[in-house]
């Protein structure tokens, strides 16, 4: 099937043809003529299938041009990142409409996007906070909505985003269109679908948790963060890693790994998590996009939705915790019919992510031979330090544990989860934002 055969109108066919679009994907093909039908809609499709065009081609195919203020679509994304790419594909597929669509998002001035509502809109793209954040100004009225998409929900309501997602569901129209796009398939996100969508049609390409066919999946059992920096150093030295995303735990980790490997590879090396500033956020995704950085360390932050054209390989340094959150990270290569390669480092802790990974996938993860160039370091960081408790109960901290003798976290550790912050949740009746941990507030 082409473009041309679906029942598309000549502005959006033309701007199809100008971006050099003759098929469409399988996802695409299929949502179409149900979203057409008005029908609420569940689309469960890999990551790289084309999930944005497949519900922004039917809205725009029926959105009719009006004068009103307040917008008639809402499109709700976990991220900043991703508000901006879905700004960048409508803004692709308009260029011979007359459509007012602008993204907001958090970590910026709200009163200037307080105007940008107020001068009106046809489709406004959004995170959960910030919506939010501008019904409760006033300024922004959700009474005109007529499509709703949630793009990758499971991320939302990991991220806490649930008393916002919550609060602007109460507040819409009960006629309305509801489409929802992910990768996955949660718990909490059947029971999202249960209470606010009506009879949902479910459309799912792939089978839930399998990877794209055309990436190669493989990885390393590497001892401590020392060796896996190593490793990494010495897989960059491979020109055929042109262009590499590099996945860690957290905001710390990346850190700590790009200010070694800037060190060693200079002026290739960028990096991006929530600690950034927007700019600098906005600037490391340019700089990798445009190839003047040939590595971007990232945490989970990017792995949902965004599409970075041409990544050749995905290295997870960690493990992913989440067996959903790998299938997302090497979903950022073998896009676009192209092959990629997704290698993994695995310590002794984090094999238990491996197996459950592979169970998920149904398939196991291939582990190659370790390196004889690559040194083993035999010094541990602090977090991988375990601890050892004498008969009075006192934990010391072992300063070096050499290799095979346990240098990896007890079995005790592993399932430890460490609270890195995250983001706001809103109380919708004080218009206050709450964190969700308890720790002290400042009087």
């Amino acid at each position: 099937m082409t473009f041309n055969e679906l029942n598309l109108n000549k502005p959006l066919i033309s701007a199809l043809d100008d971006l050099g679009y003759i098929n469409p994907t399988p996802i695409q093909e299929k949502a179409f003529p149900v979203i057409m039908s008005g029908k609420d809609v569940v689309a469960i499709a890999q990551t790289g299938t084309g999930k944005t065009f497949a519900y922004l081609l039917p809205m725009l195919r029926q959105l009719k041009y009006s004068e009103k203020k307040h917008p008639r679509i809402l499109i709700v994304v976990p991220t900043r990142e991703l508000v901006l790419q879905i700004v960048r594909e409508i803004e692709k597929l308009t260029s011979y409409m007359n459509v007012r669509y602008q993204g907001v998002y958090g970590g910026t001035n709200i009163n200037t996007q307080k105007q940008l509502v107020y001068d009106g809109l046809d489709i406004l793209v959004a995170t959960p906070g910030r919506l939010v954040d501008l019904a409760l100004t006033g300024l922004l009225r959700l009474k005109d909505i007529q499509k709703l998409v949630i793009d990758e929900v499971d991320q939302m309501l990991s991220l806490g985003f649930r008393q916002q997602l919550i609060s602007f569901l109460e507040t819409l129209p009960a006629k309305r269109q509801n489409l929802m796009f992910s990768a996955t398939m949660t718990e909490d996100v059947e029971k999202v679908i249960a209470k606010y969508f009506h009879e949902p049609f479910k459309i799912e390409i792939a089978a839930h948790g399998t990877p794209l066919d055309k990436i190669i999946q493989k990885g390393y059992h590497v001892p401590n963060f020392h060796t896996k920096v190593n490793l990494l150093e010495y897989l960059l030295n491979d020109v055929e890693l042109s262009k590499v995303l590099v996945f860690v735990e957290n905001k710390k980790l990346a850190d700590r790994l790009f200010e070694l490997l800037e060190k060693k590879i200079i002026d290739q090396v960028g990096v991006i998590h929530s600690s950034l500033s927007q700019n600098n956020r906005i600037s490391a995704l340019k700089n990798f996009h445009d190839g003047r950085k040939r590595v971007l360390i990232a945490t989970d932050i990017i792995a949902r939705g965004l599409d970075i054209s041409d990544v050749t390989h995905v290295i997870n340094f960690d493990t992913s915790r989440l067996p959903e959150d790998y299938i997302h990270r090497i979903g950022r290569t073998g896009r676009a019919n192209k092959a990629g390669v997704a290698i993994s480092f695995i310590n002794e802790a984090e094999q238990e992510y491996q197996f459950e990974i592979e169970n998920l996938m149904n398939k196991e993860i291939p582990i190659e031979p370790f390196p004889a160039a690559v040194q083993i370091s035999k010094v541990y960081t602090e977090e991988e330090k375990p601890s050892i408790i004498d008969k009075n109960i006192k934990r010391i901290n072992a300063i070096k544990i050499p290799i095979g003798q346990g240098a990896f976290h007890e079995k005790k550790e592993k399932n430890k989860k460490v609270n890195l912050g995250g983001p706001s949740v809103l109380d919708p009746k004080k218009g206050k934002s709450t964190r969700k941990d308890n720790s002290k507030r400042r009087r």
